[in-house]
């Protein structure tokens, strides 16, 4: 159903009346972004109802029941999927009502600016009237933009609203022909979108076409950085695993905002504590020998593996930290290494 407004026309000519201006931005959010009150491994089982108006203290009907008043930051109803109305009582009994189709897991948000209206209405022409179009300011790519409009129209004649949109592929997906329309926003990152709304009453007076436009900026989705295992190697040789850390260092040091990840296992049969016996040595080649400070890089024991084995990880700024995958369980009889586990032997000089 369309927005409605209960208002009375022809008595508002005698006595001064508010306009207000509706904004409701329809989000469908991503796997990434559901209600941040349901765990992201489970399925939502409801939708939300974000509301805001300046003023505040108006108040709100769900269905026909008291919702408490509203407030000039964002106030959040859950309700369960299905449809449902949304009424805000405004001063002078005004009323903006909208129904909702609720789905799980999607945000409905309401912004309404409430102000009097200025522009008088003549005694015998109903021109000129009050026409004012609202939208979110901003969205992102993606989102549905919905143009709303207050129309301050007295008379009795069936008004004309005619739509035009920017940028030429912004579309128009509902609402063409009436005070209301949805306009898809996919691919418009980075860009505004204008609509500009034209009514009229069919009568041919000038006075009687109207006029305004509304714009919201498109933010652009924005891809969080991932990180990468840098180096993933079984461990051989000391010396092999001084020139990985080598490159490692040096890869960290390319990228000042990025942070180093370090994640050893012990070999399922090798001595205890062998994981941590090779954290530490990486640690000192890369603090004392690559002069790296210990607060670009994070060490981690990551458990067992079939053998010894590295992961060198380099993390953007904002990107997860990686997480440990050990694949083995210690044995029961872990088998006896030389002094000095993997370091491999060298010749004496002499």
């Amino acid at each position: 159903m369309a927005n409605r407004l209960t208002t009375n026309a022809h008595s508002n000519s005698a006595r001064a009346k508010f306009a207000f201006a509706a904004l409701i931005a329809l989000t469908f959010l991503f796997a990434q972004s559901l209600l941040v009150s349901a765990r992201a491994d489970k399925k939502p089982t409801y939708g939300r109802i974000k509301i805001s108006t300046n003023p505040g203290g108006n108040p709100i009907l769900i269905d026909g029941k008291d919702a408490g008043t509203t407030t000039v930051s964002d106030r959040l109803l859950d309700l369960p999927p299905g449809l449902h109305t949304v009424e805000i009582v405004f001063p002078n009994g005004e009323r903006w009502t909208h129904d909702f189709n609720v789905s799980a897991g999607r945000i409905y948000c309401i912004g309404l600016a409430y102000a009097p209206r200025t522009i008088p209405i003549p005694a015998k022409l109903p021109c000129p009237y009050a026409v004012n179009v609202s939208a979110p300011s901003t969205v992102s790519d993606g989102d549905v933009i919905t143009f709303s409009a207050d129309v301050a129209y007295p008379g009795t004649s069936a008004l004309n609203y005619t739509w035009t949109v920017s940028p030429a592929s912004a579309r128009i997906i509902s609402g063409a022909g009436t005070q209301t329309i949805q306009v898809d926003t996919t691919g418009l990152g980075n860009q505004k979108v204008s609509a500009i709304l034209v009514v009229d009453d069919g009568s041919g007076e000038p006075t009687c076409r109207q006029n305004a436009e509304a714009g919201t900026n498109v933010l652009p989705i924005i891809i969080p950085p991932k990180n990468k295992c840098y180096d993933c190697f079984p461990v051989t040789a000391f010396d092999d695993m001084k020139a990985r850390l080598d490159n490692f260092a040096i890869e960290l040091q390319n990228n000042p905002s990025s942070r180093g990840y370090v994640i050893a296992y012990s070999g399922a049969s090798s001595r205890a504590g062998q994981a941590d016996r090779l954290i530490e040595r990486a640690k000192d080649y890369l603090t004392n020998q690559r002069g790296i400070d210990t607060s670009r890089f994070t060490i981690v024991n990551g458990g067992y593996r079939d053998t010894d084995y590295f992961e060198l990880w380099i993390v953007p700024q904002g990107a997860e930290p990686p997480t440990p995958t050990p694949t083995a369980q210690p044995s029961a009889t872990p088998q006896p290494q030389p002094r000095g586990g993997t370091r491999s032997r060298r010749p004496r000089r002499g």
